[in-house]
């Protein structure tokens, strides 16, 4: 059985791949090149090759496996036309974004960015604003396995935890959750905001103008999942206005982040450049998510994170 494979594994990981009994095949994707020993490829392992190589050229093309969480590079409708089963990384990069998410609400409300400061301009000088995030509310827009980590570690600081996902459906570590159309309803009790949800076009702006009218005043907002799930002017004059206090952005909607983005200069966000998911084992995980459904297509069973294209998740 042949795959193709376009990200740089050991030599050790793909000899256990081979051993597994596959013909494995390496182009790396940023310098694909389509050609004839791929075209009876069954299986691809892959980050986003799909602006180089049309699936379309790969006939016998059954499985498609992500090393990203995210699936909005994949060509969804050839995917769905030809029944190819699409998996994705889901859980690899959880705990590294659920710390983050944990560091940055901690970051906002000790008000770290200005101690920071002070210790560039060597300026001793107390700040008895900061706040105690005991007894907050923080909620989240996604109730998926990044945000049931974060929750995990959220509730040792004694917040209300709270979910919004689009059926309501019950998610652990969770004290309520709620439908994505009670998100109006609910989201003016949060007091920390965090947006966790999978980019679809159901979520495209789905925090737009009319949300932040219903944030309470002086809400905190972390976003980690896409920056094109906020309206990200309605964000900037949210920002400007004071109704956001704060908000730590990892994802925006172009990236890199433009020079002449307002952001960049802002004293109440704190920028990072798409780094939430980064750690010593993130390489680890997934490699092994890779490993274990590539065994389990070859045994003829069911693999895991099967993704929905059709719901987008």
């Amino acid at each position: 059985m042949k795959a193709l494979i376009t990200f740089k594994y050991t030599d050790e990981e793909f000899k256990t791949l081979e051993d597994l009994g596959y013909d494995i095949i390496f182009e790396d994707e940023r310098d694909l090149k389509l050609s004839k020993e791929m075209e009876d490829v069954e299986l691809l392992v892959c980050f986003d090759p799909f602006k180089k190589l049309d699936i379309d050229m790969l006939p016998n093309l059954k499985w498609i496996q992500l090393l990203s969480a995210g699936i909005n590079q994949v060509p969804a409708d050839k995917i769905l036309k030809r029944n190819i089963i699409l998996t994705n990384n889901r859980g690899g990069y959880s705990i590294p974004i659920a710390e983050w998410i944990v560091l940055k609400a901690l970051e906002m409300y000790k008000n770290s960015r200005e101690f920071y400061k002070k210790q560039e301009e060597k300026l001793w000088k107390m700040d008895t604003s900061l706040l105690e995030i005991y007894g907050k509310t923080v909620g989240f827009i996604g109730t998926g396995s990044i945000a049931q980590e974060a929750a995990k570690r959220f509730e040792a600081f004694g917040v209300d935890i709270v979910g919004v996902n689009f059926s309501g459906k019950k998610a652990d570590y969770f004290h309520q959750c709620y439908s994505t159309d009670k998100l109006k309803d609910v989201i003016g009790q949060w007091d920390v905001v965090v947006i966790a949800a999978p980019y679809t076009e159901d979520t495209h702006h789905l925090v737009d103008e009319e949300v932040f009218k219903n944030m309470k005043d002086g809400a905190y907002l972390i976003n980690i999942a896409r920056g094109s799930i906020i309206d990200e002017k309605a964000l900037i004059e949210n920002l400007k206005s004071g109704k956001i206090k704060k908000a730590a952005l990892d994802v925006f909607e172009v990236e890199p982040l433009p020079k002449d983005s307002p952001l960049w200069e802002m004293d109440n966000v704190i920028i990072s450049p798409h780094n939430s998911w980064a750690s010593e084992m993130y390489a680890k995980r997934r490699y092994e998510i890779a490993y274990e459904n590539m065994k389990r297509y070859i045994k003829g069973e069911k693999l895991v994170n099967i993704v929905d294209l059709e719901k987008g998740y």
